[in-house]
């Protein structure tokens, strides 16, 4: 007679229990070796996380600092940097032997100029919104922003988008590695924002001069009195 024992299973039938295979790959060749590497690296980095967990409670004092997320945009940056020289040297590009001065400024004014475009600038709002909140202007076209949550991967990245001189690095590299790859584009591209930043410049100085900003307080007086005379 057959039937389904429920519980444990009498003496006489232990033999008809139906031995359930291991759980998927446990059985596999290696199995156990994989999980010996496995212990050892969890057993080494054990020291190693508890040493990054002190030096982030010495240096933040209690303040939320995004310490790993800022350690992560440091890996992607030299990732793709990696990436970027190892494509050039598949490209068989030359790296050059000197750039001359003219592009030099060329590129600096750009990376200037573009760096504050994405940090700064009202129209590039959409791309840190995510990351940051509005709190008023800062100066003429620009506006100050505030990260929205402190230390973590949205920190991070909203310093980054709107520090100017955190972006003039992620900027400045992509322009020469545009240079060694694409030099005529990248010179281009660099001209129009040191265009702009030029245009800068005479925008602020014909402000100044509209509202006499450049005037002494003697000529003001001069103009006034000519004036009444008049």
């Amino acid at each position: 007679m057959t039937g389904v024992v429920v519980g444990p299973y009498p003496a006489r039938c232990r033999a008809c229990v139906i031995q359930l295979p291991p759980p998927h790959g446990t059985g596999r060749p290696g199995y156990r070796r994989d999980m010996a590497i496995t212990d050892e690296v969890q057993r080494i980095g054990r020291p190693v996380r508890r040493w990054a967990r002190t030096q982030q409670e010495e240096y933040t004092q209690g303040e939320a600092r995004p310490l790993g997320a800022d350690l992560g945009a440091m890996g992607v940056y030299l990732g793709l940097v990696g990436a970027a020289a190892t494509a050039v040297r598949a490209s068989g590009r030359e790296l050059p032997s000197r750039i001359p001065l003219g592009d030099a400024v060329l590129l600096t004014v750009g990376t200037f100029r573009l760096a504050r475009r994405i940090a700064k600038d009202p129209v590039t709002a959409p791309v840190r919104a995510p990351f940051v909140s509005y709190q008023g202007t800062s100066g003429e076209a620009e506006v100050a922003e505030e990260v929205r949550e402190h230390g973590g991967v949205k920190h991070a990245v909203g310093e980054l988008l709107t520090c100017p001189f955190c972006m003039a690095q992620w900027v400045g590299t992509g322009f020469v590695l545009g240079y060694v790859a694409a030099p005529r584009a990248t010179r281009l591209a660099a001209l129009t924002m040191t265009m702009v930043a030029g245009s800068d410049v005479l925008q602020f100085v014909y402000d100044a001069i509209q509202n006499g900003g450049l005037r002494s307080d003697g000529g003001e007086e001069a103009g006034s009195l000519t004036g009444q005379e008049v």
